[in-house]
């Protein structure tokens, strides 16, 4: 039997490795200039063409930290394929089927530490676009949209959409009791966000409970109190209160058109050229002067309603030639 020398076994051992190394650095580099292939064709919506470039990166380097954000890619570019108007359609069904897949992979492996460049934010993305994919225009399996919603509330507790996502989802489901919980754990997470008040007010709009409403938004005004269009909105809830709901009465509808008006004022001290606000202070001044049973003063409502809509259709001819010139 031959024999060989320990020096001799330690040079061949060296020798492949350097070989392993060397077919490694090739593998890795090939990987990266497939990568770069393939977000430009992401980039240019070539979905067929980023999907064949982005498995190849993967098939070069499937462990690179950055590259493995190559699945969010590939499954989103699956995504886009897919067509909610064939659904049924095998082919058509089985691009949905990848990009879950893709989806879920991503959101396994992709790291969120600093050294993985925006690496956190498309682990994010993974989650929301696969929670979207469970949604009732494609999946509609809002079973398998809840724990992911609540991982993603897990991984960054202050993030508002994700719970507003969440809350979405229990009321769709007829939960109210959840829904409006996890809007609230959200204003707990988050209790300087105007953008917390806003989802809660818009909850307790679709519920039928103004009181709430007007509440939150008044909670949204106390975090942003220079903001014109949060004192507008509530502006906004007060006119459609006062000259919709017939279920209330006519001191009622003089209360809310009042201080639809006080609101709107608020804006306008702001910002005396909101267009807007100028359309909806017109409309409740024409309210306050159907309530109301003295002719001289409704004509005096009147003709400031007037002057405002006048002066809103002026800045609006002045905007539509700025755009034109």
């Amino acid at each position: 039997m031959r024999k060989f020398s320990s020096g001799a076994i330690f040079a061949c051992v060296a020798g492949l490795c350097l070989v392993a190394t060397g077919c490694t650095q090739v593998a890795n580099l090939q990987a990266r200039m497939k990568f770069r292939e393939a977000n430009g064709h992401y980039a240019g919506q070539e979905w067929r063409e980023a999907i064949t470039a982005y498995e190849e990166t993967l098939a070069f380097n499937p462990t690179d930290a950055q590259l493995t954000t190559s699945y969010f890619f590939l499954g989103n570019s699956y995504d886009n394929l897919y067509q909610p108007s064939r659904q049924g359609t095998p082919a058509n069904d089985e691009l949905l089927t990848k990009a879950v897949e893709n989806y879920k992979r991503a959101a396994e492996v992709i790291p969120t530490d600093e050294t993985c460049i925006n690496c956190a934010q498309i682990k994010t993305l993974s989650l929301q676009y696969l929670v979207a994919a469970y949604g009732p225009d494609k999946l509609n399996d809002p079973s398998q949209a809840e724990p992911l919603l609540l991982q993603m509330i897990q991984i960054d507790p202050k993030e508002v959409p994700n719970y507003v996502l969440l809350a979405q989802l229990y009321e769709d489901s007829g939960d109210y009791e959840r829904a409006e919980a996890t809007l609230q754990k959200a204003r707990e997470a988050r209790p300087n966000d105007p953008a917390v008040y806003a989802n809660l007010a818009a909850y307790y709009d679709r519920q039928g409970q103004f009181d709430n409403l007007v509440e939150a938004l008044n909670q949204r005004i106390a975090q942003e109190p220079s903001n014109p269009e949060a004192h507008y909105t509530l502006a906004t809830y007060y006119f459609n209160k006062g000259s919709r709901d017939f279920s209330i009465s006519t001191a009622e509808k003089v209360k809310y058109a009042n201080a639809g008006v006080a609101a709107v004022d608020k804006a306008l001290e702001l910002n005396k050229d909101y267009m807007d606000a100028l359309v909806y202070k017109g409309l409740l001044l024409r309210l306050q002067a159907n309530l109301d049973k003295n002719p001289a003063r409704q004509q005096a409502l009147l003709k400031e309603a007037d002057q405002l809509r006048n002066r809103a259709e002026e800045l609006r001819k002045q905007k539509a030639a700025g755009l034109a010139g």
